[in-house]
């Protein structure tokens, strides 16, 4: 009986010692697997990390010269538009230009189909609606008529078919601060189009008498076609250019807004504001870093 029982507790120890043998080699694989999945995984996550490039997605209306419109050959082009692009190449983005319908850039950028609205956008009355960039451009709301013209001051606009942009920074003017000057115009407020370039079209033909709309699409309009309009001397009001960004959207805002500093110290900006001089744009309304 006691050499059986050692005999059996000898089989115990060599089945113990097998059983360990075979656990601690089990283990080894497993913690070599991790190892390895851990290693592939951080290099897969390395991959992907250097593969991650941040897009900007300028939403913009094409019809908005300068600062975003179709050139003549054919590609959207614009002092806005040169300007995004600049900010991207600084930071190493990719830069995408997204042409809009005017009043469905709420919706877009909502919807994430656009990350800012960059197209002379003023932010004075719109500060609820978006998280702005600092201010770059002074701007002004200003009346534009055809050269020959009885209208010389807001007074000689009664009476008279005035028309402006829809979900313009021009209307919100009219429609606020100059309620009372509105309300004198035929039909009892300004008429509203899609874009610009039609309202001009209309002023060029009679249908209407007056173009209510910004400093540069003044300025913009009257140099493209010289002799033709003339701005009336006191403007609608005064305000800025900022970049529109989704509620919230406080990170991209600020480092959009350092870069433009940058792009201003290294003279960027200036370079772009001479290339789209003759369309009206002037340095000397930059007002970032001044």
């Amino acid at each position: 009986m006691s050499g059986r029982r050692r005999e059996g507790t000898m089989k115990k120890k060599l089945l113990g010692l097998v059983a360990c043998a075979a656990t601690l080699a089990l283990s080894g694989a497993l913690l070599a697997g991790c190892a390895g999945s851990g290693s592939n995984d951080k290099a897969a996550d390395n991959n992907a990390a250097s593969t991650d490039k941040t897009t900007l997605t300028v939403g913009f209306d094409q019809s908005y010269p300068p600062y975003g419109f179709v050139g003549d050959d054919g590609k959207y082009t614009g002092f806005d538009l040169d300007l995004a692009k600049a900010v991207c190449d600084k930071n190493g983005w990719s830069f995408e230009a997204t042409p809009i319908d005017w009043d469905a850039k709420d919706a877009l950028l909502s919807q994430g189909n656009i990350n800012c609205i960059w197209n002379g956008f003023t932010m004075e009355g719109r500060e609820d609606g978006y998280t702005f960039s600092d201010p770059y451009m002074l701007n002004e709301q200003v009346v534009v008529v055809k050269a020959g013209s009885d209208i010389s001051d807001f007074a000689g606009l009664s009476g008279k078919t005035v028309m402006t942009q829809v979900d313009s920074a021009a209307l919100d003017v009219l429609e606020g601060d100059q309620a009372e000057v509105a309300a004198t115009f035929k039909g009892g407020a300004a008429q509203t189009i899609g874009d610009y370039n039609n309202a001009f079209m209309q002023l060029d033909s009679g249908m209407i008498d007056a173009v209510a709309c910004d400093l540069s699409i003044a300025q913009y309009q009257i140099s493209a076609n010289p002799g033709k309009y003339v701005q009336l001397e006191t403007p609608l009001s005064t305000e800025h250019y900022a970049v529109g960004f989704k509620k919230g959207n406080t990170e991209l805002a600020n480092q959009v807004t350092e870069t433009l500093k940058q792009l201003d110290v290294d003279g960027t900006v200036k370079k772009l504001c001479e290339k789209y001089a003759s369309y009206g744009i002037s340095y000397d309304n930059w007002v970032l870093g001044k």
